[in-house]
């Protein structure tokens, strides 16, 4: 537009832009069979669009939007174009999942991986900063689950997509308790193992009379609490 053409209050500009009230209704037409079309394209995909998505699936997602919004609101724009677009991004989604599925390395690269970030109940910090995982996020996971500190855990996963998976320890030993600090009265209802002591960066398990003074074994760090039965 030219500078002359802007100016204040220019209702209809500020209201449907440069186009006639008519083309309202052919925006709603174009809305209504774009989003079927997304619908479509979406069903075909399969169910994992309806879960969590891992990092094809979003990208995936960000770019039907992108693809859809211009053929609903440009008038410039045909709607037969966008439908087929939308029809070239499932193929493309469809045969690189099929590439992922037939080739591992195309899968990790894809997808990601999955990570292992709590061990035998010591959390495995050089994977959870691969991760960019805080103890924060890992304790949050855990608390969902009714656990009470990091003894009762025999492995807990980060799936690729960004879930957790937890496997439980069928025989609980002394943990790091995982219950925020700032909540004392929880911390302190908390039964207390006098003769092992937690490493609070990674929650290494410890007799309490070896390692007064003494840095963690697992990580280096020199604070320690007594450890959560």
């Amino acid at each position: 537009m030219k500078k002359e053409e802007i100016y204040f209050p220019d209702w209809q500009r500020l209201l449907i832009g440069n186009t006639p009230w008519e083309f309202m209704a052919e925006v709603l037409i174009r809305t209504l069979v774009i989003y079927l079309a997304l619908l479509l394209v979406l069903r075909l995909m399969g169910k994992r669009m309806n879960g969590q998505l891992t990092i094809s699936e979003l990208a995936v997602m960000v770019t039907l939007g992108g693809i859809a919004s211009a053929p609903m609101q440009l008038p410039d724009r045909g709607i037969l174009v966008g439908v087929l677009v939308l029809f070239c991004a499932l193929i493309f989604q469809r045969g690189l999942n099929l590439w992922a599925f037939r080739n591992r390395k195309v899968e990790l690269l894809t997808q990601g991986d999955i990570s292992m970030v709590v061990k035998e109940g010591v959390l495995r910090i050089e994977e959870m900063e691969n991760a960019r995982l805080s103890k924060d996020q890992v304790f949050a996971a855990l608390r969902t689950h009714n656990i009470k500190h990091l003894g009762e855990v025999k492995r807990l996963y980060m799936e690729a997509y960004g879930l957790f998976s937890i496997v439980k320890a069928k025989h609980p030993k002394p943990g790091l308790p995982i219950y925020p600090a700032k909540d004392k009265s929880l911390m302190q209802s908390l039964s207390r193992d006098k003769e092992h002591q937690a490493c609070t960066r990674c929650g290494y398990i410890a007799q309490a009379t070896q390692q007064q003074g003494k840095p963690c074994p697992n990580c280096s760090c020199y604070e320690w609490i007594p450890a959560t039965n």
